[in-house]
């Protein structure tokens, strides 16, 4: 049996849960007080994801860099993978946001997106 306590992060309520794991495999949480607590916890220890947010450098704009973010949660493991795409991506303005900016991000399947709009210089 494995156990880890963690702080939920889906509410303002931060639960402290305890999420056991046991021999067979099945995850038990307690602690929650929302149901998205025990989907949190569940999730955290068996496959946790991440919201990743950068910027990428902009060529021909009003300014040189660009916010970008994931449009998706992309394992935690991926993390390095996918900041190495954005970090290697370079756009020309103008940029608007929702553009794809690196399509299916160190083969995720999620795209990394713009969140910021920058005209032409």
């Amino acid at each position: 049996m494995e156990k880890h306590n963690l702080t939920c992060i889906q509410c303002p309520m931060g639960c402290a849960l305890e999420v056991t794991i046991g021999d067979n495999g099945e995850v038990t949480v307690t602690g929650n007080t929302c149901p998205r607590g025990e989907v949190y916890g569940a999730k955290e220890v068996t496959a946790p994801t991440r919201t990743v947010t950068s910027f990428v450098k902009v060529l021909d704009g009003e300014i040189n860099v660009a916010s970008v973010k994931t449009k998706a949660d992309i394992p935690k493991n991926k993390i390095f993978e996918v900041m190495e795409e954005i970090k290697k991506a370079e756009v020309t303005a103008p940029v608007k946001i929702g553009d794809v900016i690196v399509s299916n991000a160190a083969s995720t399947g999620v795209d990394v997106v713009a969140t910021k709009n920058v005209a032409k210089a």
